[in-house]
């Protein structure tokens, strides 16, 4: 009877302090703090890797906007975009109005793009290197071998080669050709990301863009 009046009294204060003492081993501890610690780290990064790349998209699109006009060449924003045609064209907001004309060479931040397909006095339609079937003339600095770039409709181009040893290898940069009549000649157009030395009847690889179509919001298009 003593014992349950003292339990009345403490009203449960000592089973409380003794479950307390009994549960410490299981209570979080250095290593969960650790985890938390980590994981705030983390996202601290990943926050500031974004505000980076953010501030350098920023930066590029100044450049781009701020990029003397004149001397063949206009900044253009673009102004639409088609799900079904997202790797196959852009429009942008200048044309034949401020000297645009079907042919010219459009590049992004980084490199080519595309080509001016068709104008309007006030729009223009960029065909892009990433459409189906888009073909340009490109050649690998390091080696001074040509291929054929080729739009497939996705993120990548294919590019074709003409010799069945083209000592290609992934890293390197692929620019347009020094030998085009069509395009302005060493202009940057993207990097080799893999290489299928098997395929028939020559090797071709698959390139990543510099300029990819996708984050672009400004072009600066070289006219002729």
């Amino acid at each position: 009877m003593s014992i349950l009046l003292l339990v009345r009294l403490s009203k449960g204060a000592g089973f409380a302090d003794a479950y307390s003492l009994l549960s410490r081993p299981f209570w979080p501890g250095s290593a969960q703090r650790e985890w938390l610690d980590a994981a705030v780290d983390l996202e601290q990064l990943a926050k500031l890797k974004l505000l980076e790349d953010d501030n350098r998209r920023l930066r590029g699109l100044v450049g781009l906007q701020n990029n003397g006009e004149g001397d063949g060449q206009v900044s253009a924003a673009v102004i639409s975009r088609t799900t079904r045609g997202w790797w196959q064209q852009m429009e942008l907001g200048k044309g034949a109005l401020q000297g645009l004309s079907a042919g010219d060479a459009v590049l992004g931040p980084g490199g080519l793009v595309g080509r001016i397909q068709s104008v309007t006095p006030a729009t223009s339609r960029v065909k892009l290197l990433t459409a189906p079937g888009n073909e340009i003339g490109v050649w690998l600095p390091r080696t001074r071998n040509h291929g054929l770039l080729v739009g497939l409709g996705t993120s990548r181009p294919q590019l074709r080669f003409i010799e069945k040893d083209p000592q290609v290898r992934p890293g390197d940069i692929v620019s347009t050709s020094p030998a085009s009549t069509m395009l302005p000649a060493n202009v940057p157009v993207g990097v080799v990301q893999s290489v299928n030395e098997r395929a028939v009847p020559a090797p071709h690889a698959v390139v990543q863009l510099i300029a990819a179509p996708e984050a672009i919001d400004w072009v600066q298009v070289r006219t002729r």
